[in-house]
């Protein structure tokens, strides 16, 4: 059966399934998403170097909200471009020049959805004693590898090796709103640009500019991969675990705070497991690491759109 947006919509549970989207959800986005890829296909048209008249060329054989449905499900399940032409009843090629031109509106909307917290919004928080002398308002920090293809050239391929995965992979950093967990990325909103596997996540933190850009009154927690983060920024205040003390047991209290330091940082580990519910940022990248920024930003808008705390 072709999947489209006339059909598809009358099996919401299917819907769901392959979007990730309630139909509300995914008429929210549409009315957002489409105005900016007409724009684009509009300013696309009228670009000095183009040859053809206007409504000139191949026309589309599929409704633009189909467009978006399309990039969305591609998202959500990452099947291979003749899968995804044939499910939506177009040729490979078509599915895959639908997929270039919408995924850059779905960045941009995604982009809108992240933006770093005002500290005057809303109420500090009551902190556990434990915890009084990390900061009331804070982002919180953390990374996902996902699984790329090995590179032709082994120089490059060993760059892209994590030991930790035991494949080649390219490192994310997500960065989360305490309050109302949503993903703000980084500077201006955005994702950072993924490092490949092997980077330290506090070096993916100090490259992507998070620090630079933490307002003033929100800091900043990290598991023990971020221990001395805040060095060199003395404006930011950050917070991370109890190291075990070397050659001696770990005292009581500092398995209380860390306890108690786990629980605070749960909202960025369920970020980043509602994002890799979309298997574009879980499988293995088919496109030679080409378009991954692109691709984050739109999953992690669309994760933002699925948070139920952004619509009370």
């Amino acid at each position: 059966m072709i999947l489209q947006y006339a059909h598809l919509t009358t099996h919401p549970a299917v819907f769901g399934s392959l979007t990730g989207l309630t139909i509300t959800q995914f008429d929210l986005l549409l009315a957002d998403a489409l105005p900016r890829y007409q724009e684009a296909e509009r300013i696309r048209h009228t670009r000095p170097d183009r040859l053809r008249d206007i409504g000139g060329g191949s026309q589309f054989t599929l409704a633009l909200r189909d467009h978006i449905l399309l990039t969305v499900v591609w998202l959500r399940v990452y099947p291979t471009y003749p899968l995804l032409g044939y499910l939506f009843g177009v040729s490979e090629f078509v599915a895959q020049r639908a997929l270039k031109r919408v995924l850059p509106a779905l960045e941009a909307a995604g982009l809108d959805t992240m933006r770093l917290p005002d500290p005057g919004r809303g109420h500090r928080r009551t902190l556990d004693d434990l915890l009084r002398e990390t900061p009331d308002l804070a982002l919180l920090i953390d990374t996902f590898e996902q699984p790329v293809q090995r590179h032709k050239k082994r120089g490059e391929a060993d760059r892209y090796y994590s030991g930790k995965k035991k494949m080649h992979t390219i490192k994310t950093q997500v960065a989360v709103d305490e309050r109302d967990q949503r993903i703000v990325g980084c500077p201006l909103g955005r994702v950072p640009p993924s490092e490949p596997g092997p980077t330290a996540d506090i070096t993916v933190l100090r490259r992507s500019g998070v620090l630079d850009r933490v307002p003033e009154g929100i800091g900043v927690l990290g598991d023990l991969a971020y221990v001395g983060m805040t060095e060199g920024y003395p404006d930011v205040q950050g917070a991370w675990p109890r190291r075990k003390p070397r050659g001696a047991p770990r005292p009581v209290e500092d398995v209380a705070y860390n306890t108690a330091f786990a629980r605070r940082r749960v909202p960025v580990e369920h970020a980043i497991g509602r994002m890799r519910h979309f298997q574009a940022v879980t499988q293995r990248d088919r496109h030679h690491r080409r378009g991954m920024t692109a691709r984050h930003r739109a999953v992690a808008g669309l994760v933002n759109r699925t948070n139920w705390r952004l619509a009370t």
